[in-house]
């Protein structure tokens, strides 16, 4: 195989073939290093920590109590079976019809109440990636493209253009106005596209934003919406994090402006969503599209063909999500945790003067480290995250991969390990800051090149752990879960070590 990929191009497919899927970047790279020496906190306590991942295990404990005291809602207990037959039988496109309404009705929970969602606006994929692309399938061909603020998603790259061949076009927002989205910023992209004869289709924003952690206030949003309508292009908002804001302000969501304002044309507003980031649960692929287009619902669903959601999930979540009184808790802790998750990683960090950007929402941190450039640029900034995935064996992601403009800003991500893991990753963190402070302020300047930092960083580097995270029997999450995203090959940025 390694030989038909590198010599025969010509015997696959130019999609098989073409370079892009978007994995040349930081963002993936890192997923190597840590593939290749994952930490454990026994087994391997100087390996490489996962904080390149946006998971949200933090109340899996209320998930598990749900399902023990719950059997039947699953047709592979004793107490379920019965349901079997029906349930494995199933295979509509549309969906079980009391999983479309349990999905409308807990994403009408998510806003608090002030908007409804129509069951039969609802159109399933395989995950929010399978619903990103399906979107773009709907709306754009071949070379046509979207808007995107940046910094975005780097994965958007591989789920929107890789087998559409859309493209993705920046606009970029600045950090002395907090990444904003402007109407200045969208037009300028806007006209640029255009006279590059490029046919812009519409504009892809992410809110809460991913990676920034931030949410879109309604003057911002009504922003949006007039820009689009005076184009006559389309919107598409991806909430996939709408259930994470834990703390005010809380979420607006597209559909309550949508609602709310008398000049909004609905044919060009559709919503991208998911329960990977709400509840948890990447592993089911549960995506979603929900759009007020008439005509995209009805070819979204015969596309959906292509991605489907199993009916034994949707029976499964069909029953939790219709549960009230146990949603109701469950995105009352959640939120608890998150909070105090945040909290906890962004105060060890301002311990060593490291800040973030100031955010409430999502499951990472926009993190500021342009104090520890060596000078202002991308270099700089690839220079120190190879230090840091090398060295200080965090596989945190260089904002470069996220197409931000400004060099020196990170997303972290703090919610996809357990507490021992977090204490460990900023003990690290600190350990690494005071020694390259300490470095700085010894060292007089010089003009030759600066000797290798790594070996002598690793030797002086020592962690401290407290005795309950040597306890095998805490939650530790698994070496060697490998993300969906994670490409297998070495990748020469990065100098795995086992």
């Amino acid at each position: 195989m390694e030989s038909l990929m590198s010599g025969n191009h010509s015997l696959l497919s130019k999609i098989a073939t073409n370079d892009e899927h978007g994995e040349n970047s930081a963002y993936f790279h890192g997923w190597k290093a840590y593939d290749n020496d994952p930490f454990h906190i026994t087994r391997n306590p100087n390996g490489v920590i996962q904080m390149g991942l946006a998971e949200n295990p933090l109340s899996f404990d209320l998930i598990e109590e749900w399902v023990k005291k719950n059997p039947e809602a699953s047709i592979c207990t004793s107490e379920g079976v019965k349901a079997f037959r029906d349930i494995a039988n199933f295979q509509d496109y549309h969906g079980l019809p009391e999983f479309r309404s349990a999905v409308a009705k807990f994403m009408e929970r998510v806003r608090g109440g002030r908007v409804k969602f129509d069951p039969d606006r609802i159109v399933m994929s395989g995950g929010a990636t399978g619903a990103g692309e399906l979107i773009m399938f709907c709306l754009a061909d071949t070379g046509d493209a979207f808007l995107v603020p940046t910094p975005y998603y780097p994965a958007f790259d591989r789920d929107l253009r890789w087998r559409t061949g859309v493209k993705l076009l920046p606009v970029n927002c600045e950090s002395s106005d907090d990444f904003r989205i402007t109407r200045k910023a969208l037009e300028e992209a806007y006209e640029k596209a255009v006279e590059a004869n490029i046919k812009v289709k519409g504009l892809i924003i992410t809110n809460p934003s991913n990676p920034l952690g931030t949410i879109l206030d309604r003057q911002t949003l009504e922003t949006l919406i007039d820009f689009v309508n005076a184009k006559t292009i389309h919107l598409v908002c991806d909430e996939i994090y709408a259930a994470t804001v834990f703390r005010p302000p809380g979420f607006v969501g597209i559909s309550e402006v949508v609602s709310s304002m008398k000049d909004c044309n609905p044919n060009l507003i559709h919503i991208l969503y998911s329960l990977s980031k709400d509840m948890g649960l990447p592993g089911f692929r549960v995506g979603i599209v929900y759009s007020y287009n008439d005509d995209v619902v009805g070819v979204g669903r015969k596309m959906s063909s292509f991605g489907l959601v199993s009916s034994q999930t949707q029976h499964l979540l069909a029953s939790m999500l219709s549960d009230e009184e146990f949603i109701r808790r469950f995105l009352d802790e959640s939120s608890r945790r998150l909070a105090n998750r945040h909290r906890i990683f962004t105060e060890g960090l301002e311990q060593v003067r490291i800040r973030c950007l100031n955010g409430n929402a999502g499951l990472f941190c926009w993190m500021d480290l342009r104090p520890l450039l060596k000078e202002p640029t991308f270099e700089a900034e690839m220079a120190l995250w190879r230090l840091i995935i090398n060295d200080v064996k965090l596989n945190v992601s260089p904002g470069s991969s996220f197409r931000c403009t400004e060099p020196g800003w990170f997303r972290v991500c703090f919610a996809n390990m357990d507490d021992a893991t977090l204490e460990v990753a900023l003990q690290r963190i600190r350990t690494f800051v005071a020694q390259k402070n300490e470095g700085e302020e010894a060292t007089p300047p010089s003009t030759s090149p600066p000797p290798p930092t790594n070996k002598r960083w690793r030797k002086n580097l020592r962690l401290s752990f407290t005795s309950r995270i040597c306890d095998d029997g805490l939650m530790i999450m698994s070496p060697r879960v490998l993300s969906p995203h994670s490409p297998i090959p070495h990748s020469p940025l990065v100098r795995a070590r086992t």
